[in-house]
């Protein structure tokens, strides 16, 4: 039994720390969705490993059990939108670490178009610029649900938010300038 202070640590380590190909991978995958260090890699990746692990243990189970677990883990697949609505049990042990990193927070705000960059989109959520459903988080690395993924919006007291509204505006005054010369 641990301390209540110091939680779990919520992913596993490389096994071995110098293997080229999986740092070149790595590196390609920090640099295209903007994360700060290795470490949030390896949460994906454990997450990953967990799913896989549960559908195994699921796969193997007697018909008469497996069917409520199944029917939970794919639920849970689902919501967040790591696989589709009609999918099987054998579809989870396809999951992938981009599966994951596609669905935190920092990914869908800079998917969104609210931000420039994926480093730029972590940098909103951090300061907290952004809301999902109305909440103000500032962890990049929240697991957002498929149904709160068109809720994620500036925070309305925000600079930001005030700035990025200015240019779309400027934008559409452009847009419009260019139809009515056009005709």
């Amino acid at each position: 039994m641990g301390s209540p202070k110091k939680p779990r640590k919520q992913y596993d380590t490389p096994s071995h720390p110098w293997n080229a190909e999986r740092i070149k991978e790595e590196n390609r995958l920090a640099s295209k969705y903007g994360l700060k260090n290795k470490k949030e890699i390896w949460k994906a990746e454990t997450k990953v490993k967990n799913y896989r692990r549960d559908a195994r243990i699921i796969l193997g189970m007697d018909i008469d059990e497996r069917e409520k677990q199944e029917r939970e883990l794919l639920d849970h697949l689902v919501r967040f939108g790591f696989i589709s609505p009609n999918a099987k049990l054998e579809e989870v042990l396809d999951l992938n670490v981009e599966d994951v990193l596609r669905r935190r927070l920092q990914s869908l705000v800079h998917k969104k178009g609210l931000s420039n960059t994926a480093k730029e989109a972590r940098l909103f959520v951090v300061h907290g610029h952004i809301t999902v459903d109305g909440t103000k988080i500032n962890a990049p690395g929240h697991l957002v649900e498929k149904a709160d993924e068109d809720k994620i919006g500036f925070y309305p007291g925000s600079k930001v938010a005030k700035a990025f509204n200015t240019i779309e505006e400027e934008v559409e005054e452009v847009a419009v300038e260019e139809e009515l010369d056009e005709e």
